[in-house]
């Protein structure tokens, strides 16, 4: 881990285009502001915890999801082909 000292309204410079900078310091904590392109995601650690949870749970469901669809479709398959041609 990289730690840094900044005071009061001194910045630090991610990559190209991500800024942190001190924004105030107070007795409860440090508030920090942030800017970065738009299309770089940006959360609070407890959020982006949330999201990863939330996102694994949710391609979980779908493996689940598509194999019972798997299923479904080859039991159709297998319905079908067992049922005599209609004759006109």
């Amino acid at each position: 881990m990289l730690v840094f000292t900044r005071k009061r309204d001194e910045a630090i410079i991610i990559g190209n285009g991500i800024e942190i900078r001190v924004v105030r310091i107070g007795k409860d904590g440090v508030r920090i502001g942030i800017t970065a392109p738009p299309d770089v995601p940006v959360h609070r650690s407890e959020i982006y915890r949330l999201v990863e949870s939330s996102n694994a749970s949710a391609a979980k469901r779908a493996t689940t999801d598509a194999s019972v669809v798997t299923s479904l479709a080859a039991r159709l398959r297998e319905t079908s082909e067992s049922e005599p041609a209609a004759t006109p």
